[in-house]
């Protein structure tokens, strides 16, 4: 049993040793939560329940703290996908909820697996999913101040390997902040999230640049066609350097192979396998 999460880029919030403590201490209490959950639970259980405590921290860009449009509105997208029967399902853009991932979690049962906007959040009212505002006074000055404009690359993620030998992945995201309303991040679509029965990867980073690198899909087809996590992950940020890309993965592997890159400092991260491990 294995999990390992990320907490998108440090450069996300305010660059000092007091919020780095803070986000290692909430990472490695989540993923020691995270591992506990997992020992009785699937993987698909576990990773949804991880994302959502990830959601329910302020100091990370989902959920509650989540970055302000340019039109003064926060929203969220987020998605999950089970290795075990390949299906994936999302929302994207959806307004006034408190944990996206869960709103997806329920998507997974329908045939229509991705929503966004309206159709999203009216899913998520008929679904018991109440009215919720996630916007933090510090996110509400940033906004007014326009601070961070140019430096938002965090997200929300976590890959898991369950006592059975399944695997899943789910990402969420606040999208970067300032952004052209309804601009749609790659958290929801395979390119930011995806699993099978061979490997799961969750991304974070600069949406546009891991949607052009298709890159969760990516690695999980080359682990998938032989390739160790490592290379897959290795050969395919290599691809991104052609244009500059802005990411960072964590995943997992059904033989149990743990891994974490970035293409730019750097990409906060916690683990839990045998023992703890948390970015320093």
């Amino acid at each position: 049993m294995k999990l390992i999460i990320h907490g998108g880029f440090f450069s996300e919030s305010s660059t000092n040793q007091e919020t780095k403590k803070a986000k290692q201490d909430a990472l490695a209490s989540i993923v020691t939560l995270g591992h506990k959950y997992l020992k009785t639970h699937t993987a698909l259980e576990t990773v949804v329940y991880t994302v959502a405590l990830l959601e329910d921290n302020e100091l990370f860009n989902a959920g509650i703290g989540s970055q302000i449009q340019s039109d003064g509105k926060v929203r969220l997208s987020a998605a999950l996908m089970d290795g075990k029967t390949e299906k994936f399902s999302g929302v994207i853009n959806v307004e006034d909820v408190k944990n996206p991932i869960q709103v997806a979690q329920n998507l997974l049962t329908y045939d229509d697996r991705v929503l966004s906007g309206e159709g999203a959040q009216q899913f998520a009212r008929d679904n018991g999913f109440e009215y919720f505002n996630p916007i933090t006074p510090q996110r509400q000055s940033e906004y007014e101040a326009k601070l961070n404009q140019k430096n938002n690359k965090g997200t929300v993620g976590c890959v898991a390997l369950d006592a059975d030998g399944n695997l899943a992945a789910a990402t969420s995201t606040g999208g970067k902040g300032f952004e052209i309303p309804c601009r749609v991040s790659d958290s929801a679509t395979v390119a930011g999230n995806y699993a099978n029965q061979h490997a799961g990867i969750s991304c974070t980073g600069v949406g546009e640049d891991i949607v052009s690198g298709a890159l969760a899909a990516k690695i999980v087809t080359r682990v998938t066609d032989g390739f160790s996590l490592k290379d897959a992950s290795d050969k395919s940020f290599a691809e991104l350097k052609a244009f500059d890309g802005f990411a960072g993965v964590v995943g997992i592997t059904s033989a149990g192979e743990v891994y974490h890159c970035d293409s730019h400092p750097y990409m906060v991260w916690a683990s839990f396998d045998v023992n703890l491990q948390v970015f320093s």
